[in-house]
């Protein structure tokens, strides 16, 4: 389980519970679908349509406001993320979750802190040890990420006390590799986007479609006087 402390970000916490809404609202929405459509219940195919309108209305909210606070997210999670690393600890079990996605993001990402490798002197354990270890998930060394999480120790071990400088590690901080991975696949984020609102739009149509032919099919059969 996460920290309390470790997800005290207001915006990440409402984009948590808009996420979870969204996900309840969407199995509602397909149950109530399939039951209206196959028994051809107006009322269930209107508030399929409903449904579908609000969840695509929510998510060109939460794109809007993705877009104009992208800011006070990157400070937000520069503090999160400052946090986890000032406390990351290899034993804690409590925050193992946490920190295992944190060094899977630096893998896959190849970087190092949120701005740059610095941000790791501040760890506790690391300053203890007079930097001679650094943060395996940050190496440009194939042997070192094959341990994945923890910390390594330097092959050259250096008299006194060691910086960020000596560590073989990826210059390049998470939030720029994060930014040019989105620029990277950009274009695909967007067809997935707009195939999720068409199928929407599509399954909005249907509907009021499906309703309407309910409609003329119970108009037709009121006996004539």
């Amino acid at each position: 389980l996460l920290a309390p402390t470790e997800m005290s970000s207001p915006s990440l916490k409402t984009g948590a519970y808009i996420l979870i809404g969204v996900g309840a609202l969407t199995m509602l929405m397909g149950f109530l679908g399939c039951l209206g459509a196959v028994n051809e219940i107006r009322c269930l195919l209107g508030l399929y349509f409903t449904c579908l309108m609000i969840i695509l209305l929510a998510q060109i909210a939460a794109a809007l406001v993705i877009y104009f606070q992208k800011e006070t997210l990157k400070v937000e999670l520069s503090g999160i993320v400052g946090n986890l690393i000032e406390n990351y600890d290899p034993l804690n079990e409590d925050k193992r979750n946490l920190q295992d996605a944190w060094d899977y993001v630096q893998t896959q990402i190849a970087c190092c802190g949120w701005t740059g490798a610095k941000e790791w002197e501040s760890n506790e354990i690391l300053r203890n040890k007079s930097n001679t270890e650094y943060p395996c998930s940050c190496s440009n060394r194939s042997k070192d990420l094959m341990e994945g999480r923890g910390f390594c120790n330097l092959e050259d071990p250096l008299n006194g006390t060691a910086t960020y400088a000596d560590w073989p590690v990826h210059e390049q901080g998470c939030m720029d590799g994060v930014e040019e991975w989105l620029k990277d696949n950009l274009g695909i984020i967007l067809g997935v986007c707009t195939g999720v609102a068409v199928i929407e739009l599509l399954g909005m149509i249907l509907s009021i479609s499906l309703c309407k032919n309910i409609h003329s099919e119970d108009y037709t059969k009121v006996p004539k006087s």
